[in-house]
């Protein structure tokens, strides 16, 4: 998070004091994630500094005029739309909960717009580059090492179910049912939901399983995935292993976890998968989030027909 806060600005007790309120709020009710927090408190913080430079003493005092001044100025100095377009979210959201609990009479952020982001289409893998993905990472695990197998789990886990990475390094032993072959995942607002994987992630697993005990130490507890050191296998790590592999894979674009997320789901649509049921298996809120996918493939077709079709 690029954080706009000037170190030098204070807020007044009662500005101080309703933040406090609504990081108690954010923590305790909604129980969000520690970055996720700390992305709305900085927003929300950055937008009341303002305000007090501008003479507010007591949220009653913010009004549309202020927070418009506050975002007009995140333009200027130079922020990017979709930037602009979640602070403007994360003001939303706090005014309307200061009014829900009757901190204001009335809510000014209601009235909030906010530059709509530039809608970009994900990149991903065609299906022929996912498979050579995953040859590629079974090629390297032929010297039969632990972490060659680990590596080869994890890229047809994240490609069979379309987890986040952060869901995958998070995952422990027991959220594997290997006979059902579903796995328990924890995801944004630990939200939990149970993802289906196929027969070759269950072979990739039941492969890293047998090899996992060469990595474990003392220290090592029930994670799924282990370092080289034994650890939980972290975040970076795994963006690691997916751009090596992608190296090896000719013409496929250099993608990370999350890429391998967008190819799962743009897979799943071509291959009549209805939507909400992607949306399911993502664990998106919102199926808005789900239906960008569908752009994908309809762009996939419309290259296709260019290609192929003579009055194209």
């Amino acid at each position: 998070m690029v954080d706009d806060r000037d170190e030098g600005a204070r807020l007044p007790e009662e500005l101080a004091r309703v933040l406090a309120d609504y990081e108690r709020h954010l923590v305790s009710e909604r129980d969000l994630t520690p970055h996720t927090v700390r992305a709305y408190l900085g927003d929300v913080a950055g937008m009341l500094e303002q305000a007090t430079r501008l003479g507010a003493r007591q949220l009653g005092d913010v009004d549309l005029a202020t927070l418009r001044s506050w975002l007009a100025t995140q333009q200027t100095l130079g922020r990017a739309r979709t930037t602009l377009a979640r602070r403007a979210t994360a003001v939303r959201v706090f005014t309307a909960w200061a009014h829900r609990t009757g901190r204001i009479t009335d809510d000014p952020g209601a009235l909030l717009g906010s530059p709509k982001p530039h809608r970009t289409l994900p990149s991903a893998l065609r299906v022929d580059e996912a498979r050579a993905l995953l040859e590629a990472a079974a090629r390297a695990a032929d010297d039969g090492t632990p972490v060659g197998r680990r590596d080869v789990a994890v890229l047809e886990l994240l490609y069979a179910t379309g987890i986040r990475v952060g869901e995958l390094c998070g995952l422990d032993l027991d959220d594997v049912d290997p006979e059902r072959r579903v796995v328990r995942v924890l995801g944004k607002g630990r939200k939990e939901r149970a993802v289906p994987y196929g027969l070759p992630a269950a072979r990739a697993l039941d492969a890293w399983s047998r090899q996992r005990p060469a990595l474990a130490v003392a220290g090592s507890g029930p994670a799924l995935f282990l370092g080289v050191r034994g650890g939980r296998l972290d975040q970076r790590a795994v963006r690691t292993l997916v751009h090596t592999r992608l190296a090896d894979v000719p013409g496929a674009p250099d993608l990370g976890p999350h890429g391998l997320r967008h190819t799962a789901a743009t897979h799943l649509l071509e291959g009549g998968a209805d939507l909400r049921s992607v949306q399911e298996l993502l664990g998106h809120a919102s199926l808005a989030t789900t239906q960008i996918y569908t752009h994908v493939s309809t762009d996939r077709l419309r290259q296709a027909y260019r290609q192929a079709h003579p009055r194209a």
